[in-house]
């Protein structure tokens, strides 16, 4: 069973600059058209670049370029008017800062709420646009990647399964599931032979197999280099089986899951590069999805702490070292959501990145290169069913209904095989009947107390159109 961390998110954000450059001879920053993008960074964007267009009287449908940050804006959104009435002043401090360099090089600074509902045309850029970013170079220590088939094929689902049985197998292919994911626990001198069993069950019961592979954060943290070797040496072995994927680690940002003090995408990426390897030397067509991170801004404005770090910070440190020579698939998870996968905003606890199914992929799969994203856990949160109450960590769900949660799990998968961005989504989960105090696991499952599965029904439909 997996292990899973409570996810305290606060409005507490982060400052990082992602460039994005449009083309002058090709195309414009954003096309126009009478509506508003759906993705919430392209429409904060447009009504952005609007404002400032109506303000100073300018075209920037064609730019130079554009760069956005997720920031805190010291003295609130408006603090960029100049001659500005303290009482006329908008209560928001944390956002989306773009700056956009015209044709003719003057720059214009707007700025955004996440769920755009709160615009300023600034009177003056406070931070010059940043340069174009370089692609990130691989550590110098990594080895060279082996070659391998890449996560080819269209968008397929999948669902996260305590055990193959009957019931289960029924539902899941009710669902339109042609894949089944496993997680396995794996300890130094395990024998890859520990999850034949689990590979010959899916086998068995026709669906393709995605085994994700996590170990003990206090060995790894023990003997990094040892235990790496070790692990990645075991994760070739299991590749021979021929499992069509495998999942390298299990959320590696927070210290659940990883050694406290030695968190770090860079760090990650060493050993995303040591099993990369070993799995397309022994099975060059097993897909190798790099370990997701928890969706969190615990973490605060620095990002990191010993403890662990926001999911966004983790994926640009993994991109920095290089991460996107080793992997196929970029392993996102996606679990705390309270309204529609299309929606923008209205989640009552605010507007941060992770709330929206929209921003959390295109976060992950905005920084490797234009990998394809594998959803290993995308889950919505019900208590319908249950006699008690979600647990306080996870209260921010009590109101959502169990046909919200097959609508949006249908919805969830109808976006991600329309992106063109999405190769698999595994769903969370399919059976696990665990609701306890700390952990109601059961309450993300599509089989629901009593044995209904309205979720299997709406995710039918979909993958059947």
């Amino acid at each position: 069973m997996p292990q899973r961390k409570t996810m305290f998110i606060r409005a507490l954000l982060f400052s990082f600059v992602l460039t994005i450059i449009a083309t002058v001879s090709i195309a414009p920053a954003i096309a126009q058209s009478d509506d508003l993008p759906t993705d919430p960074l392209q429409r904060a964007f447009r009504l952005v670049r609007d404002e400032l267009q109506d303000k100073f009287g300018v075209d920037l449908l064609y730019v130079q370029n554009w760069t956005f940050d997720e920031t805190e804006f010291t003295g609130g959104i408006d603090s960029c008017l100049e001659n500005l009435d303290p009482a006329e002043s908008r209560g928001l401090y944390y956002g989306w800062r773009f700056v956009i360099t015209a044709l003719s090089g003057r720059q214009f600074e707007g700025r955004s709420s996440f769920d755009s509902t709160i615009i300023t045309a600034c009177d003056t850029v406070t931070v010059a646009a940043a340069a174009p970013a370089a692609a990130p170079a691989a550590d110098g220590s990594l080895p060279a990647p082996v070659a391998g088939a890449g996560a080819t094929g269209a968008f397929e689902l999948g669902g996260h399964a305590l055990e193959l049985n009957a019931g289960t197998v029924g539902v899941m292919r009710r669902s339109g599931m042609s894949w089944v994911k496993f997680q396995h626990r794996y300890s130094p001198g395990q024998d890859p032979s520990a999850v034949a069993g689990i590979i010959n069950s899916a086998r068995t019961n026709g669906f393709k197999i995605l085994v994700a592979v996590v170990g003990s954060p206090a060995e790894l943290g023990a003997n990094f280099d040892g235990y790496t070797a070790a692990f990645a040496t075991f994760l070739g072995g299991v590749a021979a089986l021929n499992p069509e994927a495998i999942e390298v680690w299990n959320e590696p940002n927070i210290d659940r899951e990883w050694p406290a003090g030695q968190i770090n995408g860079g760090t990650y990426t060493r050993m995303l590069a040591a099993s990369f390897n070993a799995i397309k030397a022994r099975n060059p067509n097993t897909i190798v999805i790099s370990g997701a991170p928890a969706p969190t801004g615990f973490f605060g404005a620095a990002g990191c702490t010993a403890q662990g770090c926001n999911d966004d910070v983790f994926m640009q440190q993994m991109a920095a070292a290089g991460a996107g020579n080793y992997m196929d698939c970029i392993g996102l998870h996606y679990n705390e959501g309270i309204v529609a996968p299309s929606a923008v905003g209205g989640d009552s606890r605010g507007s941060y990145p992770s709330y929206f199914f929209g921003s959390m992929l295109n976060r992950g799969h905005s920084l490797f290169g234009g990998k394809p994203v594998c959803w290993t856990e995308l889950g919505y949160l019900s208590p319908e069913g249950y006699d008690a109450p979600l647990p306080g960590g996870f209260a921010w769900a009590q109101n959502t209904s169990v046909a919200e949660h097959a609508a949006w799990l249908a919805e969830a998968a109808t976006l991600s095989a329309q992106s063109g961005k999405v190769r698999l989504m595994i769903t969370w989960n399919v059976d696990f009947p665990f609701y306890t105090a700390t952990d109601p696991v059961g309450g993300y499952a599509i089989i629901r107390p009593g044995g209904a599965c309205p979720a299997c029904d709406s995710l039918g439909t979909v993958m059947r159109r």
